[in-house]
Order: structure tokens, then sequence, then C-alpha cells
């Protein structure tokens, strides 16, 4: 049994008891992915499982045999950085940066579930192509939470980004 995290095929740990989070900062020296309450309600754990976004300190390591997960480690490529890791220091989308992984991650993947029509509660046509407007982007970021007040940045990051690339 094996995950493949950033690219990189990893083992399933032995003990089944072993969360996702746990494996990727204390096995695999993955520290991007935090531990904020270690309870699904900060979104600091969060990280990319087949492009979907889960709270990896609600996770399991071993449901995700044979999956791909994705870190804010494995975001960047080869000729630099993911566009909304630039865009989150362009429009100053941290301060002590500790959500800001978990912030990126789910980002990617709340566009993702934008693209393919997943209504929010804001949402006023359930059956209409959805518009990441401000307010959209807001309730759908809502999981995760930025303690030191830098939410205005991260949504000015994530519009001139992904909600921008979603209008063109």
């Amino acid at each position: 049994m094996s995950l493949m995290i950033n690219g990189t095929a990893v083992s399933v740990p032995p003990d089944p008891r072993v969360s996702l989070l746990d494996l990727l900062r204390e096995t695999l020296h993955l520290s991007g992915t935090k531990k904020g309450c270690n309870q699904g309600a900060c979104g600091a754990c969060t990280v990319l499982v087949d492009g979907e976004r889960i709270l990896s300190c609600l996770a399991l390591a071993v449901q995700y045999d044979g999956r791909a997960i994705t870190t804010v480690e494995g975001l960047a490529g080869a000729d630099g950085l993911h566009p909304l890791q630039a865009a989150f220091i362009e429009h100053d989308g941290f301060q002590c940066g500790y959500c800001t992984p978990g912030q990126i991650c789910s980002a990617i993947g709340m566009a993702a579930e934008a693209k393919r029509g997943v209504p929010s509660h804001v949402s006023a046509d359930l059956t209409a192509d959805v518009a990441l407007t401000r307010e959209e982007v807001q309730e759908r970021m809502s999981g995760n939470l930025c303690r030191c007040g830098a939410h205005n940045g991260i949504i000015d990051a994530i519009n001139a980004t992904v909600a921008a690339e979603m209008a063109a």
C-alpha cells in the first residue's frame, strides 16, 4: 500500500491509526501543512487529495491508499511559485504565515469545486455557473481561519488569481 505525496510514492504507515497530518509532518518532515486545532475546525491542515481539499488532521493515512496527495510543498513548479503562492506575497495574504499553506491548498480546491458548478450557501442560482464574487470566495473559504488579520489580503490574492482565472 502506498500514497503519492507531491509526486513521490510513500508507504502507508503500518499503524492504521496514524493521521495523514502526522504522516506528513512527523514521518515525512513536510512541515508546510500545519497542526492547528487538530479537530478539523481551523483549516490549517488542509491538503489536496486528487485535487479535492480535505482536512488532514481528520483523515487516516491508510484511507488514501493509491491516491495523489498534494501539500503546499508540491504546488511550486520548476519555474517558480504557483500563481496563488505569488499572489499571497503580492497582496499581503499572510502575516504570521501559519494558516497560509492551508489557505492556499483550500483555495485551489475551492476553485475546482466552483469550476464543477458546486454551489455554496450564498450562491443565488443553484443551476447557474458559479461566479466567484468576493462574497462567494469569503463563504467558500470560511472553513480556513486566519487569527492574525490577513483575511482581506487572502481574499484579494484569491480574487486576483483563482477567481480571475475562472472569469476568463
